[in-house]
Order: C-alpha cells, then structure tokens, then sequence
C-alpha cells in the first residue's frame, strides 16, 4: 500500500522497524526491585495483566526488562509519524562478545 506524500511521490505508509538489543544483566536484584515497581505503578494494567506480570518477572530476569521498554518514547517526537503498533519481548540469549558473529552489536565504551 502506497500513498502519495506532499511531494507527489509515492511513499510507503507502513513501514516496519526491527530493532535487536542485546543488554547484560549486572545487577538482578535491582533490575527486579525496579521491574516490580514500574508494574505496581503502571495505571493502564489491570489485575489479571498485573499478575502475569509479576508472575513473568519472579520467573525469569529477562521478563523484567521488557517492563522498561517504552515504543512511543522510540517514535513519539518524530514529525509525521503515528506509532500504529508495537509488539517486543525479552528472552535469554547466548552471547559472547568475543566471539566475531556479534562483532556488528557490540557497544565500545568510549574513553571520555
């Protein structure tokens, strides 16, 4: 589906955005105690998501990040954009910064 944009172009409307993010985990207990929170705090779960929820983050560390995850903070001050969905999970991984297949994720630290 295309639609024509104030040039006269055809532009696509949707586009989809893959964004991969590899994050480590230094501290598990802080990242829980915040997760907990964030889900307490959240106004827009209700009971039975507020549960799972809590039920995810006792269960796996990973579950916790996705609570932190924030789409329309991603597209929300982009001119001429409209967030129309967003859908992301957080799930364990194998990863070895050594190794040279995650060469191209690898965040340097700079020294500053």
């Amino acid at each position: 589906m295309t639609s024509t944009d104030t040039t006269g172009q055809d532009s696509p409307r949707y586009v989809r955005l893959n964004i991969e993010l590899i994050a480590e985990i230094t501290d598990e207990g802080a990242l829980k105690a915040a997760a907990l929170q964030q889900v307490a705090e959240d106004a827009y779960l209700d009971d039975d998501e507020r549960a799972q929820s809590v039920e995810a983050i006792e269960v796996d560390p990973s579950g916790s990040l996705a609570h932190f995850i924030d789409p329309v903070a991603l597209l929300g001050d982009v001119p001429g954009i409209e967030l129309a969905s967003a859908t992301w999970e957080s799930a364990k991984t194998d990863f070895d910064p050594e190794s040279d297949e995650w060469d191209e994720y690898v965040v340097e630290e700079s020294a500053e």
